[in-house]
């Protein structure tokens, strides 16, 4: 790979599902990458091709506790996404969004670094608006299961702003909608990773609810590209900006779509709703068209082939 030494980047969370692949996109590059990760979602055969490179590094460390480094760029992307792992722990999710919020944004003060927040459509709960835009502040349980997470999360939108307007940091906000692609968790409990196990396992494809409720699907390509972008917009765009796919399609419409694509001879099982499970979720992202000239081009099927064949490869690690 190229190697020019003029910026280093720092990705927490960069043994992740998003955070390998900014890693992947940092190093083509020729940036120097520092990949900050306590291995708790993240995993190393994400990054096990870049650990050769001499401009990579790799760092096990806990952003509730806080680092002293040198980087040019922080993209803060630390934080268990799935409910499965950010209610396994929720006071440390709680934690690991504010404390690792906190000191990112003291690293990007301390030596002027530009610093990027990965927040999330969640911070907009079950939505009474659609599709959301960013102006709208959100229906959100503060007390429920998945408040964790997104009260965490929207606790460490303040923060951000707050530093900017206090300290001068310089901030860039993106919230992010559902994403999939290669180097998903096969156990993460989230849609897509789930119905392409179950689909390739021949097991019952499991739908909470009627499956009426609706997701809009990104390709992992499409949102790195994305939250670059907004990294390098002008320093007066700080967002929050909504990256996703606004192509709305409803749960039981994606389980019927990797049977067809998996060829899966399995049966829809339906159940229970979880707690606070948004029935909606579509992003409004002309903000990103006009500000950004950003939007998706993957095609859910496009991308979804290229998830189950990742996840073909894969499964037979953990079956």
């Amino acid at each position: 790979m190229k190697y020019h030494s003029n910026k280093r980047v720092l990705v927490t969370g960069g043994a992740g599902f998003l955070g390998s692949h900014l890693c992947d996109r940092m190093m083509e590059k020729g940036y120097e990458v520092l990949c900050l990760d306590n291995f708790f979602t993240g995993n190393k055969r994400n990054i096990q091709h870049l650990l050769s490179e001499p401009n990579f590094e790799v760092i096990r460390h806990d952003l509730t506790q806080q680092i002293f480094l040198e980087v040019d760029e922080i993209y803060n992307l630390a934080c268990p996404a799935s409910p499965i792992h950010y209610q396994h722990n929720p006071v440390k999710t709680v934690k690991t969004n504010v404390l690792g919020a906190i000191h990112m944004l003291g690293l990007a003060k301390r030596v002027r670094a530009k610093i990027l927040q990965a927040s999330t459509s969640e911070i907009y709960g079950n939505p009474e608006i659609h599709p959301q835009r960013e102006n709208y502040w959100g229906n959100v349980n503060t007390i429920g299961p998945r408040s964790c997470y997104d009260e965490g999360k929207r606790c460490a939108e303040t923060l951000f702003f707050d530093y900017h307007r206090q300290n001068g940091v310089n901030i860039r906000v993106v919230r992010i909608f559902n994403t999939y692609g290669p180097r998903m968790h096969p156990h993460d409990g989230r849609v897509v990773s789930n119905f392409i196990v179950q689909a390739l396992l021949d097991q019952d494809i499991t739908i909470y609810g009627d499956g009426s409720q609706t997701r809009s699907f990104c390709y992992v390509d499409d949102l790195v590209e994305g939250m670059i972008r907004m990294m390098n917009a002008p320093d007066e765009f700080i967002g929050p900006v909504n990256l996703g796919n606004p192509h709305e399609f409803t749960i039981l419409q994606l389980a019927k779509k990797v049977m067809e694509l998996t060829g899966a001879k399995s049966k829809l099982v339906f159940r229970s709703l979880p707690v606070d499970d948004p029935l909606q979720r579509q992003p409004d992202i002309r903000l990103a068209k006009e500000r950004l000239d950003w939007k998706p081009e993957i095609q859910l099927e496009t991308g979804l082939m290229k998830t189950i064949e990742y996840f073909r490869d894969i499964l037979s690690e953990f079956h």
